[in-house]
């Protein structure tokens, strides 16, 4: 719920603090700006003319929605809630003062309410582009307040106001992220890898992961943020039959890009062993 996160929350406008008012069906900023709250829970913060993009169809949520529920990607999740409860025990915030844990390309809310859980007591800031997944994503968990934004805009979130930062195969901010991120708080990245489902490239023509995906990021992050020890990488095979396939394929950028998406998959076995691959990644501020 948005009333749980309302003092982390910023305008997007200008930085200034965000209230709540007429029972939080708008949120107010202290220099004067409204948002409303959309009838899921939801509420968009975005400067000037709105969103640029509209991220997520549909879709793409229900698939992604179909797959990640089924627990094909369990492994995935459980090293990201592992890694943020380690961050916040690490950074000795003790349970009385509610840490906060931002997650960045939320999506359905799926990871970030597993961390939720891990984490007694936190609560949760789910950012994504997509007002079709924040409608899931605001009913994700009662911790949790659902925010539609454009990362490279702006994070609307008060500076130093953020004590983890996960961010699971989406993009990254890390300006941004060493802006909102509390001395001695965490960004935890989940990327995936060289070899990431390499089962279904070439009958289904998804799209490959580059090799250089890493170094592109420590690159990105200088002058801002630092990784703190070595990447850890994550493998584990899935047995995954057609309709888990599509769903797999149908809520990744793939989807986008295969116009025969349905008739590719009908041509594979029934069902198939598939690898995933991903690396876990942490930072801190420069």
């Amino acid at each position: 719920m948005l009333s749980s996160v309302i003092d982390v929350l910023a305008d997007p406008a200008d930085g200034s603090a965000l209230s709540g008012v007429d029972n939080f069906t708008r949120l107010v900023s202290e220099t004067g700006h409204s948002y409303d709250v959309a009838r899921q829970g939801y509420v968009t913060l975005a400067p000037g003319q709105g969103l640029n993009h509209d991220g997520d169809s549909a879709e793409m949520v229900a698939a992604r929605e179909t797959f990640l529920s089924a627990g094909h990607f369990a492994p995935f999740v459980e090293s990201v809630s592992h890694a943020a409860l380690d961050a916040v025990e690490e950074a000795g915030i003790p349970d009385e003062a509610a840490p906060v844990i931002l997650e960045v390309g939320a999506g359905t809310g799926y990871y970030l309410a597993h961390t939720l859980d891990r984490i007694a007591g936190a609560r949760g800031v789910g950012i994504d582009v997509s007002t079709a997944a924040a409608k899931l994503l605001a009913k994700s968990h009662q911790r949790c307040g659902a925010v539609v934004a454009d990362i490279w805009a702006g994070i609307p979130v008060q500076d130093a106001s953020v004590d983890v930062i996960s961010v699971v195969f989406a993009p990254r901010n890390p300006a941004e992220f060493a802006r909102v991120l509390k001395p001695g708080g965490r960004v935890i990245t989940l990327t995936p890898s060289s070899g990431h489902l390499d089962q279904l490239r070439e009958p289904l023509g998804i799209i490959g992961v580059e090799d250089s995906k890493l170094e592109r990021m420590r690159t990105q992050a200088e002058g801002y943020l630092t990784m703190a020890g070595e990447p850890a990488p994550i493998e584990f095979d899935m047995t995954l039959d057609k309709a888990a396939i599509a769903a797999q394929v149908g809520m990744s950028p793939s989807a986008r890009h295969i116009e025969d998406l349905p008739a590719r998959v009908e041509k594979l076995p029934e069902t198939m062993t598939v690898t995933a691959r991903a690396h876990l990644t942490q930072w801190v501020k420069v």
